[in-house]
């Protein structure tokens, strides 16, 4: 069998010596090719190369950001749900690591390796829904207003040479909170064929749950939402911090719940759009993809086989 490794030499997780532990031992069953990437796009660059070239497996290691460039890599040569596509390998090298861990997979890199060569001995693999944002795929989530207000400010600062931790994500919510409770409601939600809603701070799109991790607590946005469904929205009507820290206290007791006027939440939905009264940050997967006026999000089922 033919495969890429298409690794990211600066995941959080990821050593010299532990890549090319992982890469012998995959070496040692597939034919494979090693690929360190470069620079921003590098990821997506060879995952599309390899679509065109017929490889058999594309193997992503890094962190979430490193398996969204593959994916949409993938996708930029091939067309969903074609069989002759590439299956999918995942061997977690971030600090969240939330795609992987929502399909079982192990977060200890060299034990995500051997399930990966058992999967592909036996040939076992799953079908995976997806979403797009525009012309974006995610494979977990994606949000507008307040989350992704959250990822550009951990992108800054990690581009200063600050170490991402679960303390630096909660400080800096915290913060974009505090910013955004002043501020007035700038999105309109229209799910499916309902009528829009207006007067919204955050919209959160889930393609899987738990939507991300707190070290190693779930958060769970959307309860009800896997890769077997359509997508999961969660909605803030407003920022007062009674309604919001209630929320935040059910998704990390495993639950969240809709509250009358403080919320929308939807389950199975297809298709959503969300139109900003002025231009807002757009974050896919963990990373920010810049200012948008208007989303189209849309779930594609079954979009992607993963070994596993």
């Amino acid at each position: 069998m033919r495969a890429v490794l298409v690794v990211n030499p600066q995941a959080t997780s990821t050593t010299a010596a532990g890549r090319d532990v992982l890469a012998h031992a995959l070496a040692s069953e597939l034919k494979l090719d090693v690929v360190e990437t470069q620079y921003w796009g590098h990821a997506a660059d060879t995952a599309r190369a390899a679509v065109e070239d017929g490889v058999d497996l594309v193997i992503a290691h890094g962190g979430d950001g490193t398996v969204n460039e593959v994916v949409n890599g993938m996708f930029a040569a091939g067309e969903v749900g074609d069989r002759a596509m590439p299956t999918l390998g995942v061997v977690p090298g971030g600090s969240a690591n939330v795609f992987a861990r929502a399909l079982g997979l192990p977060r200890d890199p060299v034990e995500a390796t051997h399930r990966l060569l058992r999967a592909v001995a036996e040939r076992s693999g799953r079908w995976v829904g997806l979403g797009r944002a525009d012309d974006r795929w995610f494979t977990f989530n994606a949000g507008v207003g307040w989350d992704a207000e959250v990822v550009a400010e951990v992108e800054r600062l990690r581009s200063t040479g600050r170490n991402v931790t679960p303390a630096l994500y909660a400080r800096t919510a915290l913060a974009c909170y505090f910013r955004m409770a002043r501020e007035e409601p700038k999105l309109t939600l229209r799910i499916g064929d309902e009528t829009q809603v207006g007067g919204l701070h955050s919209v959160f799109v889930s393609n899987t749950d738990p939507w991300t991790y707190l070290g190693s607590r779930p958060v769970r946005m959307s309860p009800e939402t896997s890769f077997d469904t359509g997508l999961g929205v969660f909605a803030l009507r407003n920022m007062r911090a009674y309604p919001v820290l209630r929320h935040v206290a059910e998704m990390l007791r495993g639950r969240a719940k809709p509250h009358g006027r403080n919320s929308i939440q939807r389950a199975d939905v297809g298709h959503l759009r969300v139109t900003c009264t002025e231009p807002l940050r757009l974050q896919v997967d963990g990373d920010c993809l810049g200012e948008r006026s208007e989303i189209e999000f849309l779930s594609v089922p079954e979009a992607l086989r993963v070994a596993v």
